[in-house]
C-alpha cells in the first residue's frame, strides 16, 4: 500500500501528490544548466568505477603481491566491494545534506571527494615502492569514493527529478544513466585506446595510471559546473516551510515511508547485480576467465553501451505514456528468462560477448531509465535524497559492490550457474515487488 504520512509531517513536509493542480517547473536555462552540471559530474562517478574495473588485470599486482596473479586480481577486486561498503553512510551523510541544505550543496561535496579518491589512486605508489602501505592507500581512496558516490547518484536522481516537467519525468529521469553510460564508454574507449597502443608490460607498469589522472581532473571541471546550478524550487519551497515550523526527524520519516523504502531495497537488489554484472564487469570477465582479447572485449562493450545509450530516453519516453510499471516489468522479465542463455553464449568469441551483452543492456535499459522517476515519486520532498539513498546504497553495497568478486570466485571453481541463480531470484524478488507497488506516473512532486 501507498506510504501514509501523519498530520503532523503533512503540515511541514511536501509531498507527491496525484491531485495537485500544479507542477513545479524550472525555466528553459535552468534546465539546460541541470543537464550540463548533473550529467557531467554523474558521468564522473560512473567513469571511476568502470576506470577500476576494466583496469583490475592491469593494476592488482601493483598493489598486491604478484607472485600469485589470481589472488592479487581477488584482493583487487574486494577492494572494489569494499568501496561500495561506505556507500550506506554516503548516501545517509550526504542525502540528509541534500534533504537540508539543498540538492546542490550535496552535489557539490560529492564530485569534489569523488575527484579526491581518483587523484589518489592515479598517484599512488606501488607495493615495490611502499610496500602495504600502497594497499592501504588504495583501499583509502576507495573508501572516499564509496562515501562520495553513496550520495552523487540520490542526489543527482531527486535534483533531475524535481526540474523536470511532471509529464516528461520520466524521460528526463533517463538522463541519469545516459550520463551515466557516456561516462562507462569513455573509460571503455580509453581503456580499449591504451590496450590499442600501449604493450601489456607498459599498461602494467604506468598505463593504468592515465584514466585515473583524467578522472581526477575531469571532477574538477565538474565541480565549477555544479557550483553554477540553482536549487530546485520544491527544496525552496520545503525550506520555506520548514523555516516556520519543526522539520520531521530523519528516522520518523523513514518509519512513516518504510513501505517504500523497502521497495528501493527490493527494486534496486536486482537490478544492479545484473547492471554490474553486464555493463561494469564482463569485459574484464572476459579478459580475466574466458581469454578473450583485451582490446576486442572493450570495444565489445563499447557497442553494447552505445545500445542502451539509444534506449535509455526512448524507454523514458515510453513511461510517460504507458506508465511506470509496465515497463519495469519488461526489464526484469527480460533480465530474469535471459540470465541463463545469454552467459552459456559466451565462450571464447568476441562476437559472444557482443550480442551478450547488447541483448542484456537493452533489457536492462528499460528498468534503469525510469528508475530515478519511480524513486523520486515515492517519497516527500523532506525526505526524497535520504529517502533514495540509504536504502538504495544499502541494496548496491551488499549486491552490486559483492557480484564482480562473487561472480569471478564462482566461475573461476566452476560454478557460475550458482550466480545466474542468485541473479534470477533478485530480479523474481523485484517482479513481486513491482506487482505490490502503485502507479506513479504523472505524480506531482510539491
Amino acid at each position: 500500500m501507498p506510504d501514509q504520512i501523519s498530520p503532523a509531517t503533512r503540515s511541514t513536509v511536501p509531498h507527491a501528490t496525484t491531485k495537485s493542480t500544479t507542477a513545479v517547473r524550472a525555466p528553459a536555462p535552468s534546465r539546460r544548466r541541470t543537464v550540463i552540471g548533473t550529467g557531467v559530474g554523474n558521468a564522473l562517478e560512473w567513469y571511476d568505477w568502470n576506470i577500476y574495473a576494466i583496469f583490475t588485470p592491469f593494476f592488482a599486482s601493483q598493489f598486491f603481491p604478484s607472485a600469485d596473479p589470481t589472488s592479487a586480481l581477488l584482493s583487487t577486486l574486494a577492494i572494489f566491494a569494499v568501496g561500495f561498503l561506505m556507500r550506506p553512510l554516503g548516501g545517509l551523510l550526504f542525502g540528509r545534506l541534500s534533504d537540508r541544505r539543498g540538492r546542490r550543496a550535496a552535489m557539490v561535496a560529492s564530485i569534489a571527494l569523488a575527484a579526491a579518491g581518483s587523484l589518489l589512486i592515479g598517484l599512488a605508489p606501488t607495493y615495490a615502492t611502499l610496500g602495504v602501505g600502497a594497499s592501504v592507500l588504495l583501499v583509502l581512496a576507495r573508501l572516499v569514493q564509496g562515501l562520495a558516490h553513496g550520495g552523487e547518484l540520490p542526489a543527482a536522481q531527486t535534483y533531475v527529478a524535481e526540474m523536470a516537467p511532471r509529464e516528461r519525468r520520466g524521460l528526463w529521469s533517463s538522463l541519469i544513466f545516459a550520463s551515466g553510460t557516456c561516462g562507462i564508454m569513455v573509460a571503455t574507449v580509453l581503456g580499449a585506446v591504451l590496450a590499442s597502443f600501449l604493450s601489456e608490460n607498459q599498461l602494467h607498469a604506468w598505463g593504468w595510471r592515465v584514466p585515473f589522472v583524467i578522472g581526477g581532473l575531469l571532477g574538477l571541471y565538474a565541480l565549477v559546473m555544479r557550483l553554477r546550478l540553482e536549487e530546485t524550487a520544491a527544496f525552496e519551497k520545503q525550506a520555506d516551510a520548514s523555516g516556520h515550523e519543526p522539520r520531521t526527524s530523519l528516522w520518523a520519516g523513514f518509519r512513516e515511508n518504510r513501505s517504500a523504502c523497502l521497495r528501493v531495497l527490493g527494486l534496486t537488489m536486482g537490478g544492479t547485480v545484473v547492471y554490474y554484472t553486464w555493463a561494469v564487469s564482463a569485459p574484464a570477465q572476459a579478459i580475466s576467465l574466458k581469454g578473450i582479447d583485451a582490446s576486442s572485449a572493450l570495444w565489445a562493450g563499447v557497442l553494447a553501451n552505445l545500445v542502451f545509450l539509444v534506449a535509455l530516453p526512448l524507454f523514458g519516453a515510453l513511461s510517460d505514456r504507458v506508465g511506470r510499471k509496465p515497463v519495469l516489468y519488461g526489464s526484469y522479465i527480460g533480465g530474469a528468462v535471459l540470465a541463463f542463455p545469454l552467459n552459456w553464449l559466451i565462450q571464447d568469441q568476441v562476437w559472444q560477448l557482443a550480442v551478450s551483452m547488447t541483448t542484456a543492456m537493452l533489457f536492462i535499459s528499460a528498468g534503469v531509465a525510469i528508475t530515478p522517476a519511480v524513486f523520486a515519486e515515492m517519497f516527500p520532498t523532506g525526505l526524497r535524497t535520504t529517502g533514495v539513498g540509504f536504502p538504495y546504497a544499502i541494496a548496491v553495497a551488499v549486491c552490486g559492490g559483492t557480484a564482480p568478486y562473487l561472480q569471478t570466485w564462482l566461475s573461476s571453481n566452476g560454478k557460475g550457474d550458482l550466480f545466474l541463480g542468485y541473479t534470477v531470484a533478485l530480479l523474481i524478488l523485484a517482479l513481486a515487488v513491482i506487482r505490490r507497488m502503485p502507479e506513479t506516473k504523472n505524480t506531482d512532486l510539491t
